[in-house]
């Protein structure tokens, strides 16, 4: 009886799981967070991209 009570306050006190789910939060944030970076510069930058291509191809002018 005594191996059994053992045995339920360890599987109470084990927390391997939760660890598992904080990390899986913390990708989750992170994820979220480029997300948004992408979806607010995103204009930026393809912008910046064409504005170089125009200049390296010669369509700029001097």
């Amino acid at each position: 009886m005594l191996k059994l009570l053992a045995l339920k306050d360890a599987y109470l006190t084990n927390e391997d799981g939760a660890t598992a789910i904080e990390y899986g939060l913390i990708a989750a944030g992170i994820s979220v967070a480029i997300v948004a970076i992408v979806f607010t510069l995103g204009g930026n930058v393809q912008q910046a991209f064409t504005d170089v291509n125009t200049e390296l191809t010669g369509g700029g002018s001097p």
